[in-house]
C-alpha cells in the first residue's frame, strides 16, 4: 500500500473518530483590531476590509509580523493559517508565544514553525518549548503533515496552562506536554504574548540551508484568519502578581484542554506516520531523555539515537512493498511518487 493510500485512511480514521468531538465548535473569534497588533514589515502586513483576516508577506525587501495586543498568564492561542504555494525553501511562517522582548535571558517560548521547501515538496513543521531561557535545551519534535496546508486553511492551536501544553492542529492533539517537578523552571511560566511572522531562513530552514530562498517566487503570502486568544490578560513586569486561577479554571473546563480516547487514538496515530524527529529519542543531545519525555516502545524501534527515523524503517518498508507488489502481474498497482519524498 503506497503512503498516499495510508494518508487516505489515516483521513477516514480522523473523520470517523473526531467527527462529534471538536474541541473547537464554540471558539470565541476576534478581530485583528481587537487583538492583535503589527509587529514588523507593516507594508507587508495586509489587513482584510472586515478586519477578520490578515495577510502577512515575504519579499526580496522584508517579511512582516504581528503580535497580540495582551500579554497572557496562560492561555489558549489559536488560528485558521492557509501558507504560501509552489516553490517556498527557505521560507519559515511561524505562530508562536513569547515573552523575549520582556526577559531576554530568561524568556519563556512555544514554536509552532512552519518549513518551506522545494516545489514539489511538502511543507514540513515542528514544535518546540523553551523555560527561563533554557535555548540550549531544546526540545524539538519535527512532522509531516496530512494535507497540503497551501490548498486551504487549517486550524493551529496552542495551550498552555499550569499544568499541560497542548499543540492541536485542526482537531488532532499531536502533542501533549504534562508539566512535572524535574522540569523545574524549564517549564514555560511568565506571561507570553502570540506571535506570528513570515521571513527568509535560508541559511537553515530547508536541508540545512543547501535550498535557498527564490524571490522569483515572492512575493510569499501568509494567511490567518478566525483569531481566538483566552487567557489571564496580565502587566508582566507588575509589582503585585495578578490572580489568574478563574481564568485558568476556565481553560482547563475546555474541550481543548482535555484529550478524549478518540483524540488519543488520532495523536498515536499522527505522531506514528507523521513525526520524524523528537528529541526525546535523540540520546546522541540527551543520553538521558528529558524529564518530561514518555518513552513509548513502539515510537522508540521506530528511531535511531539521533532521534530521526531509521533508514530501512517503517517507510522504506512500504517502498518495498510497493515494488513487490508492482512486479507481480495480477496486481497492478501504481508507485506513488509521494513515497519517494519521505526523508
Amino acid at each position: 500500500m503506497s503512503k498516499s493510500s495510508y494518508n487516505h485512511i489515516f483521513i477516514l480514521i480522523l473523520c470517523l473518530c473526531l467527527r462529534s468531538s471538536s474541541a473547537f465548535t464554540n471558539l470565541n473569534t476576534l478581530s485583528f483590531e481587537e487583538s492583535l497588533s503589527p509587529l514588523f514589515g507593516d507594508a507587508n502586513l495586509v489587513r482584510s476590509p472586515d478586519d477578520l483576516s490578515v495577510r502577512l508577506l515575504l519579499d526580496r525587501y522584508t517579511g512582516s509580523g504581528f503580535i497580540s495586543s495582551n500579554m497572557y498568564q496562560h492561555g489558549f492561542y489559536s488560528s485558521m493559517i492557509k501558507l504560501p504555494a509552489d516553490y517556498t525553501a527557505g521560507v519559515v511562517v511561524a505562530f508562536y508565544t513569547s515573552n523575549g522582548d520582556v526577559f531576554e535571558k530568561t524568556h519563556d517560548e512555544l514554536d509552532i514553525e512552519f518549513l518551506g521547501n522545494i516545489k514539489g515538496k511538502p511543507w514540513r513543521f515542528q514544535t518546540n518549548l523553551y523555560g527561563n531561557g533554557s535555548t540550549h535545551r531544546g526540545r524539538e519534535e519535527r512532522y509531516r503533515l496530512w494535507f497540503d496546508p497551501s490548498k486551504e486553511f487549517h486550524r493551529y492551536s496552542i495551550l498552555w496552562t499550569p499544568h499541560k501544553i497542548i499543540f492541536w492542529v485542526d482537531d488532532v492533539p499531536i502533542r501533549e506536554v504534562i508539566r512535572n517537578d524535574a522540569m523545574g523552571a524549564d517549564y514555560p511560566a511568565k506571561p507570553m504574548a502570540l506571535y506570528a511572522t513570515i521571513w527568509d531562513a535560508s541559511d537553515w530552514a530547508t536541508s540545512g540551508g543547501k535550498y535557498k530562498a527564490n524571490y522569483k517566487f515572492a512575493p510569499f503570502v501568509a494567511e490567518f484568519k478566525s483569531f481566538s486568544l483566552d487567557g489571564c490578560s496580565v502587566d508582566p513586569i507588575q509589582e503585585v502578581p495578578m490572580d489568574c486561577s478563574d481564568s485558568v479554571d476556565f481553560l482547563e473546563s475546555q474541550d481543548y484542554s482535555s484529550i478524549n480516547s478518540h483524540q488519543r487514538a488520532a495523536m498515536r496515530r499522527f505522531r506514528q506516520r507523521f513525526m520524524y524527529y523528537s528529541y526525546c529519542y535523540d540520546t546522541l543531545r540527551y543520553p538521558e531523555p528529558l524529564p518530561e519525555c514518555v518513552i513509548v516502545p513502539a515510537e522508540k524501534d521506530r528511531f535511531k539515537e539521533t532521534g530521526r527515523l531509521k533508514f530501512g524503517g517503517t517507510e522504506a518498508r512500504e517502498r518495498r512493498r510497493n515494488r513487490r507488489q508492482q512486479r507481480r502481474p495480477e496486481i497492478e498497482i501504481e508507485s506513488d511518487p509521494d513515497d519517494r519524498k519521505l526523508l
